[in-house]
């Protein structure tokens, strides 16, 4: 078997990372890879990616539904609005990673958002660097797959010149493989070639 390919309990092989969590499991099964071109489920996950930075995506994971409380739901035209007293009450909130500039620039990045033209103009500018149909390397083993790429660098400089925060390449990366621009599921995972045959725009 693949270096980085664990075989579970239910007879399919899946990329190391998410362990046997059930709620990584069942993440990687149904999300990770799946191409996203919903404009504001692709904000939230940027959103969330750079709360993820120097944490575990499973960390997150089990507090996302209280960032979508915390957070108006991803929706950028509220958070745009939010004053520095959401940023006080977001700061007070243990259901949430409370880190005053994440929270800070989730407000300054919903703000590019819109600047940007909202969900179809957020969406069509990520996708139309992969040319709008995701990017399917075919990895084999898990030293295959990088922190980030000269395409990571250049989404990220992008980003960061139209006023988004917690961008950076390795960020972007992965936010890049969690939304399905790059399918970066192992050959052999099970989801590989599931999620290669959702490739078509």
């Amino acid at each position: 078997m693949s270096e980085g390919l664990v075989s579970h309990e239910d007879g399919c092989s899946r990329c190391w990372w998410c362990g046997t969590d059930p709620l990584y499991v069942a993440y990687h099964d149904t999300e990770w890879g799946v191409p996203e071109r919903d404009g504001r489920a692709l904000y939230e996950k940027l959103i969330l990616d750079g709360f993820q930075a120097g944490l575990s995506w499973i960390t997150i994971l089990r507090k996302r539904d209280n960032f979508r409380r915390a957070f108006a739901d991803f929706d950028p035209e509220q958070i745009a609005l939010f004053t520095p007293e959401h940023v006080e009450a977001l700061m007070l909130d243990p259901g949430i990673v409370r880190n005053r500039a994440k929270i800070e620039g989730t407000i300054l990045s919903a703000r590019a958002y819109l600047e940007m033209g909202g969900p179809e103009a957020f969406s069509r500018f990520l996708w139309n660097y992969v040319g709008g149909a995701p990017l399917q390397p075919r990895r084999g083993m898990r030293g295959d797959i990088p922190a980030a790429d000269e395409l990571s660098k250049e989404v990220s400089a992008a980003l960061k010149k139209a006023g988004f925060k917690f961008c950076g390449p390795t960020i972007v990366y992965a936010f890049m493989q969690a939304c399905g621009l790059i399918n970066d599921h192992l050959v052999g995972c099970h989801r590989q070639m599931a999620c290669e045959a959702l490739a078509q725009p």
